[in-house]
């Protein structure tokens, strides 16, 4: 999520913001105030894509969660777009025919946010303790650049490192995912 407030001094409405067409990178509303996310860059674009795809590879064959990136999630007066969101499978919120539905109007059991290097990482980790208020149950902020992962659960707020094994949502039985498992994403392989 960049920095960068639009240009108004008035605040705007939960109903006025989704009035206004949508962007490329999404917008947010934040109390009020309407805040563009940067696009994603190399090291973000690949850490989004990849770790989707292996929490899904691991989520959706026993029905246990799954992972959307770049979805909207509106509650609570906000109107958040997080680079991963995952809902635990009995909360994908789904229609009369069992297709997810178009709006998405609760907070994900797990937001995942990728610092792209112009960001605020104060205005991103506001954004994760907003959903954790609202029924969130894990927040991650991947910082690239400084090969760290910040975790927030409830109250609790830690930083990893290395070899240090990340939280990850309880439906996920035995699943340990080091930093270092997860910033090899961001590496490919030459041909020998």
């Amino acid at each position: 999520m960049t920095i960068a407030v639009q240009p108004k001094t008035n605040t705007l409405s939960l109903e006025e913001f989704l009035e206004i067409p949508e962007t490329k990178p999404a917008s947010e509303l934040i109390d009020g105030q309407i805040y563009q996310k940067p696009m994603p860059q190399g090291k973000h674009s690949t850490l989004q894509g990849r770790f989707t795809t292996i929490i899904n590879q691991r989520g959706e064959s026993e029905q246990l969660a799954f992972a959307f990136p770049v979805l909207r999630c509106t509650f609570a007066e906000r109107s958040l777009v997080p680079d991963i969101c995952v809902f635990e499978w009995a909360n994908i919120p789904l229609d009369a025919d069992g297709e997810i539905l178009d709006k998405i109007e609760l907070a994900p059991d797990w937001m995942i946010e990728i610092l792209s290097p112009e960001q605020s990482s104060i205005l991103v980790i506001d954004k994760i303790s907003f959903a954790l208020k609202h029924g969130t149950k894990l927040g991650w902020l991947i910082a690239p650049n400084e090969k760290t992962v910040l975790t927030f659960q409830g109250d609790r707020f830690n930083s990893h490192k290395d070899d240090d094994i990340l939280p990850v949502l309880d439906v996920f039985h035995n699943w340990q995912l080091s930093v270092a498992d997860l910033f090899d994403l961001l590496t490919f392989p030459t041909k020998k």
